[in-house]
């Protein structure tokens, strides 16, 4: 172990471990839906729109209170804050499994997303707190890679559970898991020191300092770029290949390895930040292979026994985004401003791209009903993939800590 932090525990590997996973577990929450969709849908019985309300609605909490939820970490610590979430997303799932009517669901998936930007915001944070510093970027790397690992284990495995179970009874044996890693973080994740209810008032002044850095709503519209793209096309992949005639087990494995791709890239990425690799370089690459590749995905009407061109192109467009969100979640906690605050930093940013992950899916939704296919999902994901491409030479010009993101 090296040297204790400020706070006076240790830097463990265990301990950023258990908050990637505890990550993981919050993502399931988010992806245990997609697979299970075309079932839902069709025993609550709504539209595609609806639909993709659904599955992005889980993001409305993040929407709007990635900044809340730091002042709550600065009252309460972090580690609390992280445990608070898991809590949250256990009654949601709970409480989702016991709904029968489609706006119930929508107000647990809501309630399942405020339990998501808790833990989710505090992951970056704690991470940067917790690991050994010669593995600083490495860990970032693995914590990046938690969506992608989340969207794995989540698609494949609800795919697999619902030709045997119900979808209700899944929602109830997922909140009983996110339970699980609560005691471990308790044990192996040491305390960070909060501010208290007697020092709101200065948690609140950081937290506004932050708000008014441009460079930090910048970067949150960068990684929004990604997520509005990425989210949208994962989202409904199951749908999407339901639609040529796959089986739900299928369709759910080809997104879950998929996902599972986005994972791999983002602990590449992690390792060619820590070797040197430009931050800068990274995101514009990432966004040029995205627009690419998604292009290759869909503006061709591919028959079935080509189907695998197109399997391939999605998994280089999951495997290339990555590099987005590993660097920007290796620099938003630098993006602070002087007398700032790094949660804030990062919440303000979630808050930001958490408008990508609640619009994509609706927006997709919207462009394949107007056209009648998803022949022209493409045209979407390109114009997202131009505009961070723009956003990220903006960044670049104003003294972002893209030219060395080595850990230090």
């Amino acid at each position: 172990m090296s040297a204790a932090t400020s706070y006076g525990q240790q830097r463990t590997n265990i301990a950023w471990i258990i908050i990637v996973l505890s990550g993981v577990v919050a993502g399931l929450h988010i992806w245990k839906l997609s697979p299970a969709l075309p079932v839902i849908q069709e025993q609550l019985g709504f539209s595609l729109l609806f639909a993709g309300t659904l599955l992005g609605v889980v993001q409305v909490a993040g929407m709007v209170g990635g900044l809340a939820v730091s002042l709550l970490s600065e009252v309460i610590s972090q580690r609390r804050t992280l445990v608070l979430g898991l809590l949250l997303l256990a009654l949601g799932s709970a409480l989702g499994g016991a709904s029968q009517d489609a706006y119930v669901l929508l107000a647990t998936r809501m309630l399942e997303g405020a339990g998501v930007i808790m833990t989710t915001v505090m992951g970056p944070g704690l991470v940067r707190l917790h690991a050994p510093l010669k593995n600083l970027n490495m860990a970032v790397g693995w914590w990046a890679a938690y969506m992608g690992m989340a969207t794995f284990i989540g698609v494949f495995s609800t795919a697999l559970v619902l030709q045997h179970l119900s979808w209700s009874t899944w929602w109830w044996l997922l909140a009983a898991l996110t339970l699980v890693p609560i005691p471990l973080v308790f044990k192996f994740v040491g305390p960070d020191a909060p501010a208290g209810a007697s020092g709101m008032r200065e948690a609140a002044q950081r937290i506004g300092i932050t708000a008014n850095s441009g460079r930090v709503w910048v970067s949150g519209l960068i990684f929004g770029c990604y997520t509005v793209q990425w989210m949208a096309v994962v989202g409904f992949l199951p749908t999407i290949y339901e639609g040529f005639g796959l089986s739900p087990v299928s369709g759910g494995l080809i997104t879950a390895v998929v996902g599972g791709l986005n994972a791999v890239g983002a602990i590449i990425s992690g390792s060619l930040l820590h070797r040197g690799i430009n931050g800068k370089t990274m995101l514009l690459v990432g966004f040029v292979l995205m627009a690419v590749t998604s292009t290759l995905t869909f503006v061709f009407d591919y028959p079935q026994h080509l189907l695998w061109i197109q399997m391939i192109a999605v998994g280089l467009f999951s495997v290339c985004g990555a590099t987005i969100p590993t660097t920007m979640t290796r620099v938003a906690v630098d993006l602070a401003p002087a007398g700032g605050s790094a949660p804030a930093s990062m919440g303000l940013i979630q808050q930001i791209f958490n408008i990508g992950n609640f619009t994509g899916p609706m927006l997709l939704a919207s462009v394949a009903t107007l056209t009648g296919g998803w022949n022209f999902t493409w045209i979407l994901t390109s114009a997202f993939a131009g505009l961070g491409i723009l956003l990220t030479v903006l960044l670049a010009r104003r003294n972002s800590p893209f030219g060395s993101t080595t850990a230090h």
